[in-house]
């Protein structure tokens, strides 16, 4: 990230940009959660807007940064929190959209750009339909939970977006290798390259990640846990790099190993300080990452030569329609290729996805800032010394890609869904009612044992505890029942959740008095507090 304009020291420079940024980031969050719209968008069309302003100074994107930086703990972040029964259920859609779509999205700019731009000859259309056909997985993860879509839906986007992306990037190595050294690669040699970066970039992935998890289980330390989850995706992404493999797919190995170990992979402390840190990560790092990217059209602009806007305007406008029109011609036969590959191959009982979920899948294809910093890593100059040909025109059909995608499909997907009758489904509700009632009746034969175990000895502290967890069962049944009184009683539960907390200020108050009478320690006051604030997040969410 590069900048010029404003005068001072460099140190004092980069400071003042960080802080102006990172308040541009909050405060155009809070404004997309105001008006309901998810912040990414938010933060691209504000980027985009501060960019036309004058004598604002220009922020230059590195993609460096972004692919060695930012990308590895976001990428691991989104592996991390992946659903594995899900990602197995839907690997045969993921696997088509992620190998298939993207190799029919490559030869399908190729083919187009040839009529289309000036100048563009086949290599140049396979670098091109490289760097737009993976969907970016910042902005699904982003914002396909924002949007209400169907969580079915939800999970496909998002594992798609994690998949896809690395062979995306690996397709964008064999296209630029094309065009830099004139060779073009044997089929043999690119199956042969294709297998070794994949299937090392898994075990890579997945030897940090099992190297990690026993290095986390003899430690019950949270900082030093945190500290050394952070450290994990930089180990598998760099790991992966450097023995010249996908360090994309490694991290997502490594994240989805470990997601699925989480309850091992942090101590008790560690697993709740975590959880804070790393969504404030991901939040930080994401909302810098879209605004940095709305922010590059003018840079990106000033560097074309030889062609008018009006006629960039077309060729973007036109291009990113071929883009979205691909890869809605490749969901309706994908979708019916991967029911048929299940039912015959596989011998698993699935149906055909209703159109409505097919077109939805087939609308939400988000490129994000991966694909510019994609562009952006094509290098200046070809192997005989000579220009990249239409190097700059690839950098903004990318980014016209990516505004049109992430931009205007994503601020009409709220009514599409609602027009197609597609509004997430209360299923995650369902299985976590179901999950609530096998835990409490698994405390409750468990306490029964105790109670055999230990005869009579503690008979009141055991009553009140089977008092407590039948308590806790009787809610759930009452969360999960047709009763007509089920209204009310949820409104009493309510209204018991705003007392506790009424109670809870009060004892919150009261050792704020005390710290500020200098009758108690502050260690004792933060201690103290920590405690008042798990009561809250527990009745939050307490069923």
């Amino acid at each position: 990230m590069a900048g010029s304009g404003m005068p001072g020291s460099e140190l004092s420079y980069i400071e003042v940009v960080l802080l102006l940024l990172f308040m541009l980031v909050a405060g155009l969050a809070l404004f997309a959660r105001r008006v309901h719209i998810a912040y990414p968008i938010i933060l691209v069309i504000g980027g985009l807007c501060l960019s036309l302003i004058p004598r604002i100074p220009r922020i230059e994107l590195d993609p460096n940064i972004v692919i060695y930086l930012f990308l590895p703990p976001l990428l691991f972040f989104a592996a991390f929190h992946t659903s594995w029964r899900d990602f197995v259920n839907n690997i045969v859609s993921i696997v088509l959209l992620a190998f298939g779509l993207v190799g029919f999205t490559i030869v399908g700019v190729a083919a187009s750009t040839r009529y289309l731009l000036p100048g563009f000859d086949w290599k140049l259309g396979l670098v091109l339909g490289s760097v737009v056909a993976a969907t970016d997985p910042l902005a699904a993860t982003a914002t396909a939970r924002r949007m209400g879509l169907p969580r079915n839906i939800t999970d496909i986007l998002e594992a798609e977006s994690l998949v896809n992306d690395g062979s995306g990037l690996v397709a964008l190595k064999f296209t630029l290798a094309m065009v830099v050294s004139g060779i073009t690669p044997s089929i043999a040699d690119g199956a042969a390259t294709l297998l070794y970066l994949v299937f090392m970039a898994v075990a890579i992935g997945l030897g940090v990640g099992m190297l990690m998890h026993l290095a986390q289980k003899r430690i019950d330390d949270a900082p030093i846990e945190i500290t050394l989850s952070l450290v994990t995706p930089y180990l598998a992404y760099l790991g992966a790099e450097y023995a010249h493999c996908s360090g994309v797919l490694a991290t997502l190995a490594c994240g989805i190993y470990l997601g699925r170990r989480s309850s091992g992979f942090f101590s008790l402390h560690a697993r709740i300080e975590a959880s804070g840190f790393w969504n404030s990560l991901d939040f930080m790092l994401n909302g810098l990452v879209f605004l940095l990217l709305g922010l590059q059209l003018p840079l990106i602009l000033s560097q074309i030569r030889g062609l008018s806007l009006p006629r960039l305007i077309y060729f973007g406008a036109v291009f990113s329609g071929i883009v979205i029109v691909l890869r809605l011609l490749w969901v309706y036969p994908g979708a019916w290729l991967s029911v048929q590959i299940q039912r015959y191959a596989l011998r698993q009982p699935v149906d055909l996805a209703s159109p409505r979920h097919v077109f939805l899948i087939g609308w939400a294809g988000m490129r994000g800032v991966l694909a510019l910093a994609a562009a952006l890593s094509i290098p200046t100059h070809l192997g005989d010394g000579s220009q990249f040909p239409e190097r700059n025109v690839i950098i903004f059909l990318t980014f016209c890609v990516i505004f049109s995608t992430l931009v205007l499909q994503g601020l009409s997907m709220p009514s599409l869904i609602r027009w197609l009758g597609l509004a997430g489904s209360d299923l995650s509700r369902h299985e976590e009612i179901h999950a609530r009632r096998e835990m409490v009746t698994a405390g409750l034969r468990r306490l029964q044992e105790l109670r055999r175990q230990t005869g009579s000895s503690s008979p009141e502290l055991l009553d009140q505890l089977e008092t407590y967890y039948r308590r806790r069962l009787a809610r759930i049944e009452y969360y999960s029942s047709d009763d007509p009184g089920r209204d009310s009683e949820e409104q009493q539960f309510e209204r018991q959740r705003s007392l506790s907390q009424e109670i809870r200020n009060a004892e919150r108050r009261a050792l704020l008095r005390l710290r500020d009478d200098n009758k108690i320690h502050d260690q004792v006051v933060r201690a103290l507090e920590y405690e008042l604030d798990l009561l809250d997040a527990r009745f939050a969410e307490s069923d």
